[in-house]
Formats: C-alpha cells, structure tokens, sequence
C-alpha cells in the first residue's frame, strides 16, 4: 500500500492547479484523472475567457477568486508564454430600456473590486467594433482570452515539475476511513493519504459519496456552440455579450474570438440527466442566427456552422439561481477538501482556487492529529 501525504481526484484547471500548489517542498501529491488525458471535460469545453469578475455577487467566492485569479492567471500565461489576450471586452444594449441594466452590472462588478468599467455609446461602441449593434455598451478592460488546451498542458507541466505523481487513467473506485487518513482505491491499487482534494468536476458528487463526505448533487449543464466562418470571422476582434438577465447566471449567447483565429457563438443551457451525452437532440445551426444577428446584424445563415458543446457542473438545478463554488473541508469527512461545482468563471479562478484549497489542505496536514 502506497503512503502518501496528499491524493487529488480531478485533472482539469482546478484539480492540476490545487496539486501544484499544494506540493510543497518535502511533501507527497499524488493527482487521479479518470480519462487518458488531462482537462478533457469541461476545462477545455469553455469560451475560453478570462473574466473580469463582473456578474458574481459581493462577498460570494467566485466574485473574489475571479478577481484575485483574473490577475494571477494573466500574469502565469505571460510567464509560460500561454497564448492568451488582455482584448477587453463589450456588453451591449440594443435597446434603450437596457441602459438601465448596464449600470446594475457596473455596480456589481465595482462592488467586487472591478475598478475600469465604463460605460460607452454607439459611438465609441463603433470605433471598437463598427459591425456590432448597440445604443450603449460596458466597456470591459481586463476581460481577456486564454487558449484552455495549453493552459492544461501547462499546469500539467508546472505540477510536474513540483513532483506531483500524475495517474491518468487512473479513477477512484472507492474509499475509507482509518485513524490518520483516506484510503484511496483505484483499479489497480490502493492509496493511504493523509488528504484528500475532491476536484473531480462533474463527478464530484460521486467521489464525495465513495469517500463518505456530505452528500450534494452535481447537475450537469450542455451548453452548444456554433462558429462564424470564412470572412465573417473578421466581423468582431473581442468579445460581446448581451446584457445578462437581471436573474440567474446565465450570460446569453455571445461571441468569443479565440487565441487560434476562430470565433464562437454561445453557449446556450440545457439541464439534462447525463455527464457524458455531449451531441443528443443537439440544436440545429439555424437556432444561433437570430442571437448571432442581435449582436452582428451582418451575418447572414450561411456564416455559422455547428461548434462543440460542454458541460457545467452545476449545484442548481435552477437556471435562474445563483449556486456559489463549493470549497471547504468536508464537516464528516475532515480530511476531505473540496473544490466542486465549479463553473464559470473557474478557468479564470483555478490559480486562486488552487492556492484557496492549498491553504486548507495545510490545516489538515498541519493541524493536530
């Protein structure tokens, strides 16, 4: 039996990021992931953006992770020479009764320490993007882009470099208690950990139930994407968004450019029963010219094609409600450190969430007993 101080399960942002920095100098990190290769579920099914931190409310973790991890993950991608961009990026009013709802959303993001918004109009919305409709806009700095691919590759790298063991193709099986830790089954050994981190993503109410910690449900999300094509990729350099409902998280369609040239249109939301049906009942193309038109009334049916699709791990399963990130230690299991229900905007806080469940996988490891 293997003895180690620290197993993570999950290996997309967060989880690669939680072993990075918890594998301190001395101390043993072992990292499942349960597919062939690392971050291949929602990690890199995602828009790909670095958020500023706008939508989320006051005092809520992903409002400060976003913020603190905005900047760290801009700073990591320059370091690594990550392909990633500081665009800016703009939400736009089509009518005039939206203006209002500019400023609600400049008055949350300020409230979480988002200091550059601005509100535009047409005009200088024109001079950014002269084929976007808008009578007014949020104009947006520190938005950005990051390409999620070499991100993962990346941190992977990083962990590493650190000597975190690294076992794709390696899930959990099962799992128990003992006096001073976990012990971690896996198909092909057992693992005796003195922590455990439950970063497993969509899965993670799975893992926390073989582990037995706190019983909650993750329920997953499909968002669809279709992508402009030939020369109506030049019609927008960054990215727009609608202005959001004032209920939910949800941030309407909008169109993305990417780090590698081509631009995205989504995604949509559709709660389902499966983790892995990414295709079923997909939405045909013609279901994204009208959103698409809303922004860019240039583009014609012939401009879109179908995109990918990905999955949120939600913990509502009400669209309309705002459901936090869940990261603490486990109340029956304490050596059990979560980070689930991970969504938007957790590409932008896996840095923060990593040193976050770092800081608590020490109070554990260090604490008495």
């Amino acid at each position: 039996m293997e003895q180690i101080d620290l197993v993570v399960v999950g290996g997309g942002v967060v989880g690669l990021s939680c072993a990075h920095e918890a594998a301190r100098a001395g101390r043993t990190v072992c990292l499942l992931e349960r597919h062939p290769r690392f971050g291949t579920e929602t990690s890199t099914h995602n828009s790909g953006v670095i958020h500023a931190g706008i939508y989320y409310p006051a005092g809520s973790l992903k409002a400060r992770l976003c913020v603190e991890g905005r900047e760290a993950l801009y700073r990591f991608c320059a370091r690594h020479e990550i392909p990633h961009r500081r665009c800016g990026k703009l939400i736009v009013a089509g009518a005039e009764e939206e203006r209002a709802e500019l400023e609600r959303v400049r008055a949350r993001g300020e409230a979480n320490g988002v200091t550059d918004l601005e509100i535009v109009d047409a005009a200088a919305v024109r001079g950014m993007e002269p084929h976007v409709a808008a009578r007014a806009a949020l104009w947006s700095p520190s938005t950005g882009i990051v390409d999620p691919e070499a991100l993962v590759r990346t941190l992977r790298r990083e962990a590493a470099r650190r000597e975190v063991i690294l076992l794709p193709g390696t899930p959990l099986v099962g799992g128990r208690s003992h006096a001073a830790g976990i012990e971690i089954r896996t198909p092909a050994e057992t693992i005796r950990a003195r922590a455990v981190v439950n970063a497993a993503g969509l899965h993670a109410d799975e893992v926390s139930a073989r582990l037995d910690g706190r019983r909650f449900r993750i329920h997953p999300s499909r968002g669809e994407y279709a992508e402009l094509v030939g020369a109506a990729r030049a019609l927008v350099g960054r990215p727009v968004y609608p202005v959001p409902a004032p209920a939910g998280e949800h941030l309407g369609v909008h169109l993305t450019p990417t780090t590698w040239g081509n631009v995205t249109v989504g995604p949509t939301v559709h709660y389902q029963a499966s983790k892995e049906d990414h295709e079923r009942d997909r939405l045909p193309v013609e279901a994204f010219v009208e959103p698409t038109r809303t922004l860019l009334p240039a583009v014609r049916p012939a401009d879109l094609r179908l995109g990918g699709t990905g999955i949120r791990a939600k913990l509502s399963p009400d669209p309309a409600a705002f459901s936090d990130f869940l990261i603490e230690r486990d109340a029956r299991q304490p050596r059990l450190v979560h980070a689930a229900g991970i969504d938007s905007p957790g590409l932008t806080a896996c840095l923060a969430i990593g040193r976050l469940v770092a800081r608590l996988v020490d109070e554990v490891l260090d604490g008495p007993g």
